[in-house]
């Protein structure tokens, strides 16, 4: 399989390999710059608890070889050189020297305009160490040009004075500043080492889920509706899947839906145009000179052109509130006016099926879009008729609070399954899913509905049970003050 030097795991594994190369340098870059201020700065510290130990040893009047021990220990521990004299400068103490030719005490030096050797001629350094108590002063090694540190200061006891003196480098050696480097180069192979497995290891946990989710992807774009996006990983890659598998089941379900669409269209447009050229035939060969059969065959050509102008002038129309382009033009009116003109309308079919339509309906005022709000009214009524029974009854009733008015339509009708519930507003839906076609109705009245309720942003529904009818009902707000 071919490396995809863009893909999400090379990246990761690089991002991350990036990150620990850049950790390391930064280590590096700050040991560089920063070991010689530190030593310089730990150099000082130790001077100071050097002088506190000895001038504390020098305090006590019974010291003991213990004692002398410790300082020795302390002095050559820590790396710097050390001699006690008294006030006739005799060297007291002289402990083993720790810096060999660094030590700058048997080196000649230079005090202002004095050039002397510290353990040759201690007296002089002893009278600046009496002027200025405690005296410091920093120098460069003329072997190592290491800058070093000359330290005195006097300790006063109740028997005598001693003059304590200790020299240090201030710097860490070449030698040493190229151990620290060269373990560091050791140490950063190492870890580079290890980054790089687990920038491997990390970079294929993450992208695992996601490449497999792209091949599931890739079925879903071959019209493949049987995929699994769900995975066990991050939460927000487990969130995607979750997003992923949910719109897979939508686009199968509106898959579902376009191909009943297309099956409908075909067929509702299908049926009248062979009905218009069979009858069309019928008159040229059979009845042309018949003056009954030609009207009767007349009436159905008229009859399914009519159909056929309903079904495009509806499909115009639900594209037109869909898209936006059409305009709701509210204002107040009477709703139950507005039913009643709506009843008006189709009491030819109520009064054909002999429905028992009762009216509960209260005096109130909706702010809304009159026409179209009627055409509502005329879909769901016009629902209710063609699912109803002879002989049933159908509702119309209103119920009003002091914000909304709300209007229902239930009959007694066949009912509507649950699962069929949430779909019943798409265009084309037909529940028993067989193409039983009505020249008085085109299937798009509540998708055309749904539209017009929604440019209201009003709440509508429906209610159902199978066997016992249902409910369809959409919320208005009430009567408009412009004042307010």
């Amino acid at each position: 399989m071919k490396f995809n030097f863009k893909g999400i795991r090379f990246s990761t594994w690089l991002y991350f390999l990036g990150f620990s190369l850049s950790i390391m340098i930064l280590l590096g870059l700050l040991l560089v710059l920063f070991i010689k201020p530190y030593y310089r700065n730990d150099r000082l510290k130790t001077v100071d608890a050097i002088t506190e130990t000895m001038e504390s040893l020098l305090l006590k009047e019974d010291l003991s070889e213990k004692d002398l021990e410790l300082a020795a220990r302390t002095v050559i521990g820590n790396n710097v050189c050390a001699i006690i004299y008294n006030e006739n400068g005799k060297s007291i103490y002289y402990p083993p020297d720790s810096l060999g030719q660094l030590c700058m005490l048997d080196k000649q030096i230079t005090i202002g305009e004095k050039t002397f050797i510290i353990n040759k001629d201690p007296g002089q350094f002893i009278d600046i160490i009496k002027n200025e108590n405690p005296f410091s002063m920093t120098m460069t090694s003329p072997f190592t040009d290491i800058e070093m540190l000359l330290y005195g200061k006097q300790v006063k006891t109740n028997l005598a004075n001693y003059y304590l003196i200790l020299n240090t480098p201030l710097e860490p050696v070449e030698s040493y500043i190229d151990f620290i480097l060269n373990q560091y180069a050791y140490f950063a192979l190492i870890v580079i080492a290890i980054a790089l497995i687990l920038a491997l290891f990390l970079s294929r946990n993450i992208s695992s889920p996601i490449v497999r989710m792209k091949d599931e992807a890739n079925k879903l774009a071959q019209g493949n509706y049987d995929v699994q996006f769900r995975t066990d990983s991050f939460s927000e890659i487990n969130d995607l899947a979750s997003t992923l598998d949910d719109a897979t089941e939508k686009l199968s379900k509106v898959n579902d839906l376009r191909k009943d669409l297309i099956a409908n269209v075909s067929h509702d447009i299908k049926t009248p145009l062979t009905m218009i050229k069979a009858y069309a035939e019928m008159i040229k060969d059979i009845s042309g000179e018949d003056p009954v059969k030609r009207d009767e065959h007349l009436n159905v050509i008229i009859q399914e052109s009519d159909y056929l102008d309903r079904l495009v002038s509806d499909m115009s129309e639900l594209s037109k509130l869909q898209s936006g382009v059409i305009e709701v033009n509210r204002d107040n009116f009477d709703l139950k006016k507005c039913v009643d003109n709506v009843v008006l309308l189709l009491s030819k079919a109520i009064n054909e099926k002999n429905i028992n339509l009762v009216m509960d309906l209260d005096d109130s005022v909706v702010y809304a879009d009159e026409i179209k709000i009627s055409q509502v009214i005329y879909n769901y009524l016009s629902n209710a008729l063609k699912y109803s029974d002879d002989n049933s009854k159908i509702i119309i009733r209103s119920k009003a609070d002091e914000e909304k008015v709300r209007l229902e339509v239930i009959d007694n009708g066949s009912g509507i399954s649950e699962e069929a519930l949430p779909y019943i507003w798409d265009r084309y839906y037909k529940v028993d899913k067989n193409f039983n076609r009505s020249v008085n109705s085109t299937g798009l009245g509540l998708a055309i509905a749904k539209a017009i309720l929604e440019a209201h942003n009003a709440k509508y529904g429906v209610e159902s049970t199978v066997g016992e009818g249902s409910t369809f009902w959409f919320e208005l707000s009430k009567d408009y003050d412009e004042e307010d």
